[in-house]
């Protein structure tokens, strides 16, 4: 298929048929969204984020090294390597006998791209969140080589947070913030200096942004994008990596500052439990989560995995155009 095709001709033809009736808010925010039918003959991808760079697309998700795929329409993708060849020095100190390099958060900021991952042991908050950075993202260019940096922040099992899901947002003052977080006591956010992609000296503050107050206290990955004067902060519910059994969601909620507070579409503050359902369980879908946003062609695109009950549960990349509604509110067709 032709690179000149738009995205939006390309989501036509794509569009499934049981997707055609819009629900009256998507009517109403003059976008439809269409989900996208994925090839490239794979399934099994963990926690998706996407960056477009000179007219590709570049997708990084959870794996050894972190596994990376590009492609030229967002439907058709091939496998690019790995971002990180072996493991980091601070991987063999911290977290002896880890392999998978977790939940990766790809931005570009102070000139080149900066690759937030984490790496953990299941369902221990014996965690870290890691930085390698890189001036291109194609690694046919020869400018192409990950430079790790090392830990950014970490937790030691003794910390009432978890220290894996980073996200970064960039504030349009040219502030960088990293958001992160797992169960524990829920999402946290520091601010990092963008000379060097390390927590920032000039403020020390860890916020906290969302927690769900009883157990199994079920909140993670953060993923916060400005529009129209808010942030807004996703974070996905429930259990994920149970395959059919998998009760993932994802929420969303609100804030006119970076760091909060943040309330859901009825108020209620994320610190208290509150999150709007954007994207909930369907018959062959029981589970999506960890979404993140890209913007193309004018429009929000979310990226996420969902638990494939027609193929036995398989982790599987899902990409939607994202609709607002009248009060500024994300809409997904997948959505409650």
């Amino acid at each position: 298929m032709s690179r000149g095709w738009s995205l939006r001709s390309l989501l036509l033809m794509a569009l499934p048929l049981g997707l055609l009736a819009v629900p009256p808010a998507l009517v109403r925010a003059e976008v439809v969204p269409h989900e996208l039918e994925l090839t490239g003959a794979f399934r099994t991808v963990h926690d998706p984020v996407i960056m477009e760079a000179d007219g590709r697309f570049y997708l990084f998700s959870t794996g050894i090294g972190v596994p990376v795929r590009r492609s030229d329409d967002l439907l058709h993708w091939e496998t690019a390597g790995i971002a990180i060849l072996g493991r980091p020095s601070w991987m063999r100190q911290h977290l002896l006998g880890v392999h998978d390099m977790w939940a990766p958060d790809i931005s570009h900021f102070n000139g080149r791209y900066h690759l937030y991952y984490s790496a953990s042991r299941f369902g221990r908050n014996v965690s870290a969140i890691g930085l390698a950075t890189n001036s291109v993202l194609d690694p046919d260019d020869p400018h192409y080589q990950w430079v790790d940096h090392g830990i950014v922040i970490a937790t030691h099992g003794v910390e009432d947070f978890n220290a894996i899901d980073p996200n970064i947002v960039v504030t349009p003052e040219g502030e960088v913030w990293m958001s992160f977080g797992s169960f524990w006591s829920g999402i946290m956010m520091r601010r990092i200096d963008p000379a060097t992609g390390m927590l920032s000296d000039v403020d020390a503050t860890l916020y906290h942004l969302a927690t769900r107050p009883s157990p199994p206290h079920a909140v993670e990955a953060p993923f916060i994008l400005h529009r129209d004067g808010f942030y807004y902060l996703f974070v996905s519910f429930d259990s994920c990596c149970r395959g059919t059994d998998s009760t993932y969601n994802i929420r969303v909620g609100r804030a006119e500052a970076v760091t909060g507070p943040y309330l859901d579409r009825d108020g209620i503050p994320m610190l208290d439990g509150g999150g709007t359902l954007l994207v909930g369980p369907s018959e062959r879908w029981p589970g999506s989560g960890h979404n993140a946003i890209i913007e193309h062609g004018g429009q929000h695109l979310l990226v996420y995995h969902g638990y494939d009950a027609s193929y036995g549960g398989a982790a599987t990349l899902r990409i939607e155009v994202l609709g607002w509604d009248e009060r500024g509110w994300p809409v997904s067709v997948n959505g409650p």
